[in-house]
């Protein structure tokens, strides 16, 4: 199965309260599985990685084999392609834990967006940051 994976995290404060969010959907748009979820105190790009990693866990468990992963944020989508040099420690164990979920799938391809195309995947960090504050 073929599926895509629009993932989100964001920080109010940076680091602040931060959350992620992710929505996982088949090629004909079928939601699989939409998830919102607070983390406490986080960075932005901490949060990022949470989203795609829960995704990516997610998606392993039931049983896709190609995911196309998009994200807004260009940081997590060029680290994860090898462009960008994970030099956070932080991060580091984050990228590792993805890098690991990887090869749980056949094929993983990464795009990324402008905010504005990741709309339902932001709006799930949101509500998930305003149920905490």
């Amino acid at each position: 199965m073929k599926a895509k994976l629009s993932t989100d995290g964001g920080a109010r404060g940076n680091p602040g309260p931060a959350a992620y969010g992710y929505v996982l959907e088949t090629e004909d748009g079928t939601v699989l599985d939409a998830r919102g979820e607070a983390i406490g105190r986080a960075t932005n790009n901490v949060a990022e990685y949470r989203g795609l990693i829960a995704g990516m866990a997610k998606a392993a468990d039931l049983g896709v084999v190609e995911l196309e992963v998009v994200s807004d944020s260009e940081l997590l989508v060029k680290q994860m392609q090898g462009e960008y040099r994970v030099k956070n420690e932080a991060l580091k164990a984050l990228w590792e834990e993805a890098s690991d979920l990887e090869r749980r799938f056949r094929r993983v391809r990464y795009t990324a967006v402008r905010r504005a195309h990741n709309e339902l995947a932001d709006r799930l960090v949101n509500d998930a940051l305003d149920e905490e504050t």
